[in-house]
C-alpha cells in the first residue's frame, strides 16, 4: 500500500505538470503532495527536511540563472544573436542550420535548456520568417539542444546541478569530463536533422540583405564574466548562487522598467517550490517497492557496458517519469561513482528528445509552437526522436567512456 500511495502521489503531481489546468503553476500539485507524503508517513519529517536543505543550494543557484537569462534577454543578447545567424546565413536554411546549432548549444550550455526553449525559440521563428524560410528544422534543432546540449556545464540543466553536488564534482571537473560527450553529441545532432529535414532545407527563396544588429557589449562581457566566475568559484569555496545573482545585478543595474515584482516572475519561485515539493515525493517512491526494483536494474560499475545500462536506465525513466524525477531516484544509486553520475545525466539530457514528457523544456516549447499556431506533428517528434536518441546515447556514452579513461577516473 506505501508504494501503491507513493507511486499515485508521483503520477498525480507529473500528470499536472504535463497538462497545468487553468495554466496553474506544477507546485499547486507538487507542494500538497509532498506533504501528504510526510503526513501519511511515506517520508518521516526528518528525511523530508534533510531533501530540502540538500535541494537548498540548487534551487537557489536554478533560480539566479533564470534571473540572469531573463536580464541577458532584456539587455538584447538573443535579439543580437538571431539578426547576426540572418546575416550570417545569406539566406541558406542549411547555414541558418548550423548557425541555429551553434547559438542553441552555447545558450543551452551557459544560461541553461529554458533559456533556449523561452527565448531562442521565438528569436529563431522571427528569423526563419525574415529569411522567408521553413522554420521547422530549426524550431526542432532549439527542441533537441535543449535537452542534449544542457551536457557541459553544471548551469545548463538542473539534472547537471543534482548531479555536480551528488558527485562531489567541482564546476571544471565536471566540464573536462563531459565536453566530449557534448561535442559528439551535438554532432550527432546536427547530422541526423540535416538528413531529417532535407526537403525543408532545400527550399530558398530570395531575401532582402539583413541589416547587423548593435552588439551588446556590456551584456555579453557580464555573461563572460560570470561564466568565468563559475570555473573559479569552487576553488575559493563561493557558492555558484552568489556568481549567478552578482551577475544578475550586474545586468540589472544597466536596465530601466526593472520592478520587485517582474525580477521575482523571473526567478520562478513556483518552479522552485515544485522542485522542493518533487523531491519529497521521489523520495517516497524511492524508498517502497518501486524505488527497490530500480536499486536491482541499476549497474553498480563504470565499465561501458555499465554506463551504457546507466544511460539507458535513465533515458527510460525520463520518458515515464520525466527526466527530473529518473534523475532524483538514480543519483543517491550512482554517488558512489563518478562514471555513473554522468551517464545518469546522458540518459536524462538526451532521453527527453523521445517523447513530449520526457523533460518540462519539452513541454514548455510544445506550448510556445501551439500558441504560435504551429504546432508540432507527434508523429514527427516521435519519428525523430526514435532517430536522434538511441545514437546520441551511443556516442555519449562512448565518449564518456574515453573521458573516464584519459583523466583516470
Amino acid at each position: 500500500m506505501p508504494t501503491l500511495v507513493s507511486l499515485l502521489l508521483l503520477a498525480g503531481v507529473l500528470a499536472f505538470a504535463v497538462v497545468r489546468p487553468r495554466g496553474l503553476p506544477e507546485a499547486v500539485a507538487a507542494v500538497p503532495a509532498s506533504i501528504i507524503a510526510v503526513v501519511a508517513g511515506l517520508v518521516p519529517w526528518p528525511d523530508a527536511w534533510r531533501e530540502v536543505r540538500s535541494l537548498g543550494p540548487t534551487v537557489g543557484f536554478l533560480a539566479a540563472v533564470l534571473l540572469l537569462a531573463h536580464l541577458a534577454d532584456r539587455a538584447g543578447v538573443f535579439r543580437w544573436a538571431g539578426a547576426l545567424a540572418a546575416r550570417s546565413s545569406r539566406g541558406s536554411p542549411t547555414r541558418l542550420l548550423g548557425l541555429v546549432f551553434v547559438i542553441a548549444a552555447v545558450v543551452t550550455a551557459a544560461l541553461s535548456l529554458d533559456a533556449t526553449v523561452v527565448l531562442l525559440t521565438p528569436v529563431v521563428f522571427a528569423t526563419a520568417a525574415r529569411l522567408r524560410i521553413r522554420p521547422k528544422p530549426h524550431v526542432y534543432a532549439c527542441s533537441h539542444l535543449a535537452n542534449s546540449a544542457s551536457l557541459l556545464l553544471p548551469v545548463s540543466n538542473l539534472t547537471n546541478l543534482l548531479a555536480m553536488s551528488a558527485g562531489g564534482l567541482s564546476f571544471l571537473r565536471f566540464a573536462g569530463l563531459m565536453a566530449a560527450p557534448w561535442v559528439a553529441v551535438v554532432a550527432v545532432e546536427f547530422a541526423i536533422l540535416r538528413w531529417y529535414f532535407a526537403g525543408d532545407l532545400r527550399v530558398r527563396r530570395p531575401v532582402e540583405p539583413v541589416e547587423p544588429e548593435p552588439a551588446p557589449r556590456y551584456a555579453l562581457a557580464v555573461l563572460g564574466v560570470t561564466l568565468a566566475g563559475f570555473v573559479v568559484a569552487g576553488p575559493l569555496g563561493v557558492h555558484p548562487a552568489w556568481i549567478a545573482t552578482a551577475g544578475a545585478i550586474a545586468l540589472g543595474v544597466r536596465q530601466k522598467g526593472l520592478t520587485p515584482k517582474s525580477l521575482l516572475a523571473a526567478a520562478n519561485p513556483w518552479f522552485c517550490l515544485f522542485v522542493f515539493g518533487l523531491g519529497i515525493v521521489v523520495l517516497a517512491a524511492a524508498r517502497g517497492g518501486f524505488g527497490r526494483l530500480i536499486d536491482r536494474l541499476a549497474p553498480h560499475h563504470s565499465g561501458i557496458l555499465g554506463l551504457l545500462a546507466m544511460a539507458g536506465l535513465a533515458a527510460v525513466l525520463a520518458n515515464l517519469l520525466n527526466n527530473l524525477p529518473a534523475t532524483l531516484m538514480l543519483l543517491p544509486l550512482a554517488a558512489h561513482d563518478t562514471g555513473l553520475v554522468l551517464a545518469v545525466l546522458l540518459g536524462a539530457n538526451i532521453g527527453p528528445n523521445l517523447t513530449y514528457v520526457g523533460s518540462l523544456a519539452t513541454l514548455l516549447w510544445r506550448q510556445i509552437l501551439h500558441r504560435r499556431g504551429e504546432p508540432p506533428g507527434t508523429g514527427e517528434f516521435l519519428r525523430l526522436g526514435a532517430l536522434t536518441v538511441p545514437a546520441c546515447l551511443l556516442v555519449g556514452v562512448a565518449a564518456l567512456w574515453l573521458s573516464l579513461r584519459v583523466s583516470g577516473v
